[in-house]
């Protein structure tokens, strides 16, 4: 997918997202979550933004702010959930 390396691509089947279709289906702020609790030392924001647009099928730069701000607003409900 566009926007995801090697390693981020790897990551993500990883924590149990095997297909575009799941990952479709999860989206991005629940795959960064999987990922960033499995990695917590090595993910940044960046890949967010990167499942986002590839979702999108954008530049990772290209995601709209709005939709940037929902994406940490959704990521921090689930980071809460945790506690």
């Amino acid at each position: 997918m566009m926007n995801l390396g090697p390693k981020s691509a790897e990551r993500i089947v990883v924590v149990g997202i095997a297909d575009t279709e799941t990952l479709e289906r999860i989206g991005a702020a629940a795959a960064f979550h999987r990922v960033k609790s499995r990695f917590p030392n090595d993910t940044s924001l960046n890949l967010l933004w990167a499942i986002q647009g590839a979702l999108m099928e954008i530049h990772w730069h290209d995601v709209p702010s709005e939709l940037n701000q929902q994406l940490l607003d959704e990521v921090e409900a689930l980071s809460n959930t945790d506690d």
